[in-house]
């Protein structure tokens, strides 16, 4: 597999011609497998054939139970200067609704550990859970802000089929999913942190300034990025790729040195709905100008239609001809986007 990567790293060096890479991403699975001579030999590979910034981001991600004293001293020697640690929850309860393997002492103790080695940490939490009371969730932001990490990533809980939460649910165990106890904690969980210093920069991610992650930000600004690996997803403005789920699939295909993706080629309807969907999301919302130059007068008329009902409700409003979510409506911003999509 390492060597598999190794070629498709090689092979497409050309996509990013005269482009500097500002930021490594080890995501999806379990890269934390991957010891130290093994990470460092990827990005030695990444620097021969890419031109990559003097310090460039590169952040691994790992679960608590993962991130043994031994496991951190080696991330940190292979590189890895940011940590995107999966805690979830700080309940033991929690964890085990949601079939986690870490408990809640590990995750006290690997993000203690990892905070005494590296500056730049981000914490997954979870939140909206059906037995989660605004108290406790309070307290699991709480106990995030004590470590002092400088962003936090939360996202609501979703319930996937056939998972032992579904089950519960279904069986009458759990109350079902309560999207206004959703926005509750998300509310609580925005004024908490911007109380903090830290800055919503994307629905989902709040950082301290110059922690906010250049990784995500890349891609809710619609820059370039490519995926290695089975199942990675690559984007360059105009083209969407995914490479082929099976590893031994994948696998054969680059012993062979053929890449293994399906490209799709978007339109200027995917590529405006695509803008409109990542641009809300953000602090720095949707540029009209843009709209205009980019797609055309017809898609500028467009969007001003349907933003209007936003922004009379005081969802939406426009600072210097850039379409921005407001507070109110920052936990709805999903479905004003899908509003503002174009279907013809």
């Amino acid at each position: 597999m390492l060597a598999a990567l190794e070629q498709e790293l090689e092979i497409r060096k050309v996509e990013f011609n005269n482009q500097v890479v500002e930021t490594i991403y080890f995501g999806g699975g379990t890269p934390s497998v991957l010891d130290t001579t093994e990470i460092t030999a990827l990005l030695k590979t990444v620097y021969i054939n890419y031109k990559v910034a003097e310090k460039p981001e590169i952040t691994l991600e790992a679960n608590p139970d993962d991130l043994t004293s031994e496991k951190l001293q080696q991330l940190k020697a292979s590189g890895i200067n940011r940590l995107s640690i999966g805690v979830q929850s700080f309940f033991e309860e929690d964890l085990k609704l949601m079939n986690r393997a870490h408990s809640s002492t590990q995750a006290h103790q690997s993000i203690k550990e990892a905070t005494a080695l590296f500056d730049n940490i981000s914490i997954d939490l979870i939140y909206g859970m059906p037995n989660m009371t605004k108290e406790r969730w309070l307290q699991n932001i709480e106990t995030a802000l004590s470590f002092g990490v400088p962003h936090i990533s939360s996202y609501a809980l979703t319930v996937e089929p056939k998972t032992a939460l579904a089950n519960f649910i279904k069986k009458g165990k759990l109350k079902p999913l309560d999207e206004a106890l959703a926005q509750e904690h998300f509310f609580i969980l925005k004024e908490r942190l911007e109380k903090e210093g830290f800055i919503g920069y994307e629905v989902s991610n709040f950082g301290k300034p110059n922690y906010f992650s250049k990784n995500n930000t890349a891609y809710w600004l619609g820059k370039k990025y490519i995926g290695i690996g089975p199942s990675a997803h690559s984007y360059n403005g105009k083209n969407r790729s995914w490479n082929i789920a099976s590893n031994p699939k994948y696998i054969k295909l680059l012993e062979k040195g053929e890449l293994a993706a399906e490209v799709e080629e978007l339109s200027v309807l995917d590529r405006y709905n695509e803008y409109v969907m990542t641009g809300l999301r953000t602090i720095w919302g949707v540029s009209l100008n843009r709209i205009k130059s980019e797609f055309g007068e017809d898609y500028y008329k467009y969007i001003q239609k349907q933003s209007k009902k936003y922004i009379d409700e005081g969802l939406l409003i426009v600072k210097e001809n850039v379409l921005v979510v407001t507070t109110k409506g920052n936990f709805l911003t999903d479905g004003i986007a899908s509003d503002l999509f174009r279907i013809t």
